[in-house]
């Protein structure tokens, strides 16, 4: 495939966050995850059996995806707590100030998330590689997933200063491979899809969902992410994140 820009200079680099710079693992199923949390429920005047409060936060997931008029939606995961708090809560927990119930869905956000994390890191040499490309390039984050999760983890892992802007799905209402959401980045770079790559660990979300707005691509095949191709090739396939310096170097003489 012909990209009308051929020729340009290439200026930034998209980079999906998890999967392809962050390697996490989560488990939404996890018997111990609805246990604590039904357990941290029951101080905010909630009970709720482990099972029930599983059925319900998938339900709650399910129902706002099928609200939504977008063709990729997103769900709202504070939104979700304070609908289950809504629904499920008691005279005690409409009794509790104010300033606590205000913040409560996020809180609950935030609890459920780091009781279902096992893992969160950094794959193998990103920040050193990062630490070379931001000398030359613009770098910009278009990730899937939660902004109230995905800022902390930023933080976490090191990497809160690399990447301007942050795009975040939740924040959207919609996600990957919608192609609004890689607009958004390329807007706010001011740069076109012909100067810029994308970085990302899916073949549909990412690849696909770059290459139908004429964004070249780069697939990291990490441990996660959709491998099988999906409408789309990547123009260069890396298997370590530290090999990516060098798809660069390639794809660059075809700007």
């Amino acid at each position: 495939m012909l990209f009308p820009g051929v020729g340009m200079k290439l200026r930034g680099l998209l980079f999906d966050l998890n999967g392809t710079v962050i390697d996490i693992l989560t488990d939404e199923g996890c018997d111990e995850l609805y246990r604590m949390m039904t357990n941290l429920l029951e101080y905010q005047g909630i009970s709720l059996p482990p099972e029930t409060l599983r059925k319900l936060y998938f339900e709650l997931n399910k129902g706002q995806r099928r609200a939504s008029a977008e063709t990729y939606p997103e769900f709202d995961v504070i939104a979700l707590f304070r609908q289950l708090l809504e629904e499920c809560g008691s005279d005690v927990t409409r009794k509790l100030p104010k300033r606590r119930r205000e913040q409560l869905p996020l809180f609950l956000a935030e609890a459920f998330r780091a009781a279902s994390r096992f893992r969160l890191r950094l794959y193998p040499g990103v920040t050193e590689v990062l630490d070379e490309l931001r000398k030359t390039y613009l770098l910009a984050a278009v990730s899937d997933g939660q902004a109230c999760w995905a800022l902390p983890e930023l933080r976490a892992v090191g990497l809160a200063d690399y990447f301007e802007p942050v795009i975040i799905s939740s924040d959207l209402g919609f996600r990957k491979p919608d192609p609004r959401i890689f607009e958004r980045a390329l807007k706010k770079l001011k740069l076109s899809p012909e100067e810029v790559l994308f970085v990302g660990n899916d073949m549909f979300r990412d690849v696909y969902g770059a290459r139908e707005l004429g964004i070249r691509t780069v697939f990291f095949k990490s441990n996660q992410g959709e491998q099988r191709p999906m409408g789309a090739e990547p123009d260069y396939i890396i298997y370590d994140f530290r090999q990516l310096p060098e798809a660069i170097r390639f794809l660059r003489s075809r700007f």
